[in-house]
C-alpha cells in the first residue's frame, strides 16, 4: 500500500501527508517518520534517499522544536493558570469577607442611626430640662423679690452703662456680665463675683425699658405713699443720665426717670380725674459742700432750710420755696430752670460731672371726691454725685473739696445703710443732711428704688465692686411703707386749727 502511495504521489509529497498526520493525530513523529523513512529506503533503492531524509530530519528537528516551545508554553500558562486561580479564589474570598463586613456595617449603621436618634431625643430633653431649669431660677428670683416687696424691702435695680469712647480709646474691656435679668457678674483679678438684684440692666436696656419697671411707683405716689427713687454710683457711671437723661423734653426717646415721672403723674391724674382732685406742687435742693441750697432760690436772700419729720415720718425741708404746677410741661420747666443753677464741673472722668447731691421732692394731694378723705404722697427723685479718686479725676483744688464733701456724705450714708442691714439699734441718720434727707427713705416709711450705676471696664474694676457691695447692702433694708391719709373730720380739723394759727375768726358752723 505505502510502495503505491509512493509511486503515484512521490516522495515528498507522501513525507508532507506523514508529518501533517503526526501533527494532528498526536503520533509519536519520530517513530513513524524512521519506519517510512526505513520503508522508502527499502523499497526505492534507486532515488537518492539522503538528501530527502536530511529534509526530512530538519523538518523533524524544527516540528520538536516546536513542540517544545508549545510544550513550554503551556506549562507556562499552566503555571499562570495557577497563578491566576490562586489570585480568583483569594479575591473571591476577601470578597466574600467584604461582603460580610458590608452587612455587619449597613446593621451597624442602622444601631447608629438609632444611637444618633436617641442622642438627638435626649440632646432636646436636655436642653428643655435646662431652659426649664433657667426659667425656674428665674422665676424663683422673680418670686423672692415680689415677697421681699411685700415685706418692704428696698428695691435696688443694677444698670451698666456701655464702654465710653475713653475707656475704648484706652484699651479697656468690659469685666461684666448678665447671665440672666436678676444677676450680674464682674471678672475680678481674684475670679468672678456674682451679685444679685430685682432687676439688671445692660447697656442693651432702652430709657423706656428701664422706666417700665420703674413706672408702679409713681401709682404709689398717687396712691398716697412716700416713694423715693435715687441712683448711687462712681462718678461717670451714668447716674444722671438714668435719673434725668441726655435730653429732658418729654418726647426724646434718651429722656430720664424725671422727665417721665412727670408725664406719667399727670397721665395719671386725667385717667382718675372723674374721681380724684390733685394738687401738685414740687420743690429742688441740692446738697454742696456740706450746704443745702433751694434751687428755686438761687440769687434771693435764701431762707433758713431745716430738715424735719412730720408726725407720720415724712421728711419735710422748712423754708424751702415751693411750686404749684398743673400740667407735666409747667413741671418740666420748673425743673430746668432750676437744674440749670446745680453745681456741674468737667473731669477726666466726666464731661459733666454733678459736684452736688440734687433731691426733687414732687408732694401730690389727691381728695376723693365722694367721701372727701385726702391722701398725700411724696415722689422724691435723688440723683446723688458719684464716689471719686482724685488720681482718676484730675480734680482741681476746688473740686478737691467738693470731692471730699461728696464722699464724706455718702461715707455717712453707707453707715446708715450698714446700721440698717445689719440690725443696729441706732442709725446715724444726723451725721450728714444727706442721710437726714434720705431718713424717711432709708429705713423708713417709704417705698424706695435704689439705682446702682456701674461702669463696665476693667479699668474701674475696683469701683464697680465696691458699688455692687454697697448695694448688696441697701438690699437688705425693710421700711414700712404707708399711706399718708386722712378722712374728711381730719381735713376739716386741720383746716380749723390752721385758721387759728393765723388768727383767723373760726365759724360756729365750722366747729
Amino acid at each position: 500500500m505505502i510502495g503505491c502511495l509512493y509511486m503515484k504521489l512521490g516522495v515528498a509529497t507522501l513525507v508532507v501527508i506523514l508529518l501533517l498526520c503526526t501533527h494532528v493525530f498526536c503520533i509519536n513523529f519520530v517513530a513513524m517518520a524512521t519506519f517510512f523513512v526505513a520503508m522508502l529506503c527499502y523499497n526505492v533503492p534507486n532515488v537518492d534517499l539522503s538528501k530527502q531524509l536530511e529534509m526530512a530530519r530538519r523538518q523533524l528537528d524544527g516540528k520538536t522544536s516546536s513542540l517544545n516551545a508549545s510544550e513550554e508554553e503551556l506549562k507556562k500558562l499552566g503555571k499562570e493558570l495557577k497563578d491566576v486561580t490562586e489570585v480568583a479564589n483569594r479575591l473571591k474570598a476577601e470578597m466574600a469577607k467584604l461582603g460580610a463586613e458590608a452587612k455587619s456595617a449597613a446593621e451597624n449603621a442602622e444601631k447608629v442611626k438609632v444611637l444618633q436618634d436617641k442622642v438627638k431625643q435626649q440632646g432636646e430633653e436636655l436642653a428643655t430640662a435646662l431652659e426649664n431649669f433657667n426659667t425656674e431660677r428665674v422665676m424663683r428670683k422673680k418670686y423672692h423679690n415680689q415677697i421681699e416687696d411685700m415685706k418692704g424691702k428696698i428695691r435696688v435695680y443694677c444698670r451698666a452703662r456701655p464702654l465710653s469712647r475713653s475707656e475704648k480709646d484706652r484699651g479697656n474691656h468690659s469685666v461684666i456680665g448678665s447671665p440672666d435679668e436678676y444677676t450680674i457678674t464682674i471678672q475680678t483679678p481674684k475670679g468672678v463675683k456674682e451679685y444679685s438684684f430685682d432687676q439688671v440692666f445692660t447697656p442693651d436696656h432702652s430709657q423706656e425699658k428701664v422706666f417700665e419697671d420703674t413706672s408702679t411707683l409713681i401709682q404709689s405716689a398717687m396712691d398716697g405713699f412716700n416713694v423715693c427713687i435715687f441712683a448711687y454710683g462712681q462718678t461717670g457711671s451714668g447716674k444722671t443720665y438714668t435719673m434725668i437723661g441726655a435730653e429732658t423734653s418729654l418726647a426724646s426717646p434718651v429722656r430720664g426717670i424725671a422727665p417721665r415721672a412727670f408725664l406719667s403723674i399727670f397721665e395719671l391724674m386725667e385717667a382718675n380725674r372723674k374721681s380724684l382732685r390733685c394738687d401738685i406742687s414740687v420743690y429742688m435742693l441740692e446738697l454742696y459742700n456740706d450746704k443745702l441750697l433751694d434751687l428755686f432760690a438761687i440769687g434771693k436772700d435764701p431762707a433758713k432750710l431745716d430738715i424735719k419729720k412730720n408726725k407720720k415720718g415724712m421728711v419735710v425741708v422748712t423754708g424751702c420755696a415751693t411750686k404749684e404746677v398743673s400740667s407735666a410741661d409747667e413741671l418740666l420747666a420748673i425743673f430746668e430752670a432750676g437744674s440749670k443753677n446745680r453745681h456741674v464741673a468737667s473731669t477726666k472722668m466726666n464731661a459733666e460731672s454733678s459736684r452736688s447731691h440734687l433731691v426733687v421732692g414732687i408732694v401730690i394731694t389727691s381728695t376723693n371726691l365722694s367721701n372727701g378723705n385726702v391722701i398725700t404722697g411724696k415722689l422724691s427723685l435723688v440723683d446723688l454725685a458719684g464716689s471719686e479718686r482724685a488720681s482718676k479725676t484730675g480734680a482741681t483744688p476746688e473740686q478737691l473739696r467738693e470731692a471730699q464733701s461728696i464722699n464724706k456724705s455718702l461715707s455717712a450714708l453707707g453707715d446708715v445703710i450698714s446700721a440698717l442691714s445689719t440690725g443696729q439699734g441706732h442709725i446715724p441718720y444726723r451725721n450728714n443732711k444727706l442721710t437726714m434727707l434720705m431718713q424717711d427713705s432709708l429705713g423708713g416709711n417709704a417705698k424706695t428704688l435704689m439705682f446702682v450705676n456701674i461702669s463696665p471696664a476693667d479699668y474701674n474694676c475696683d469701683e464697680t465692686v465696691t458699688s455692687l457691695t454697697y448695694a448688696s447692702r441697701v438690699k437688705l433694708i425693710t421700711n414700712d411703707a404707708s399711706k399718708n391719709a386722712d378722712n374728711k373730720e381730719i381735713v376739716r380739723l386741720k383746716e380749723i386749727i390752721v385758721k387759728m394759727k393765723k388768727g383767723e375768726a373760726v365759724d360756729e358752723e365750722d366747729i
